[in-house]
């Protein structure tokens, strides 16, 4: 894990530009900045994590292509919500640069998203207590998958006090 890095914002801002123009025909609700590069002052992965709105994710399938011309490739996460791409090296390899989730602004992982930066945001309670689970969870173990479960709880309980419910 890296520190928090000023940089992370513009990397994001020069991404989405060039996002929004490619996902124009199906855009709606812009393209955000989500995860832990999207928090100042949290420690994080670099990855530049997104989130982008499309009215119908039927259509936006659309964008496959046309984000492969960007160098994003299509991987499935919660398909009936959601299509999602990654940028850089393949899933679990350590070397993806950036991921996004095209889904529409109604949805459960739109909500999840958004909410999750958003308290991290506004409550330095939250951040620290994020933080030292992310670094406790990342010094004792190398597997993704049992990091990621490692957080559910906080993330489950963070959203419950926003009145969200993780799916």
């Amino acid at each position: 894990m890296l520190p928090y890095s000023n940089a992370w914002p513009l990397l994001l801002s020069e991404e989405a530009a060039r996002l929004q123009r490619a996902l124009d025909p199906w855009s709606v609700g812009g393209v955000h900045h989500i995860g832990s590069t999207a928090v100042p002052g949290l420690a994080a992965k670099l990855i530049i994590d997104m989130i982008a709105g499309v009215d119908d994710l039927g259509q936006a399938r659309q964008a496959i292509p046309v984000l492969g011309e960007l160098g994003y490739q299509h991987a499935d996460h919660r398909p009936h919500e959601a299509l999602r791409f990654y940028k850089g090296g393949g899933v679990g390899t350590g070397t993806r640069t950036h991921q996004l989730r095209l889904t529409r602004p109604d949805s459960a992982l739109w909500l999840e998203r958004l909410t999750f930066r958003d308290s991290l945001r506004a409550d330095a309670q939250v951040l620290e207590g994020y933080q030292a689970l992310k670094r406790r969870l990342a010094a004792g173990s190398e597997d993704l998958a049992r990091y990621t479960q490692g957080k559910r709880a906080f993330v489950s309980a963070v959203l419950e006090r926003a009145g969200v419910t993780l799916a």
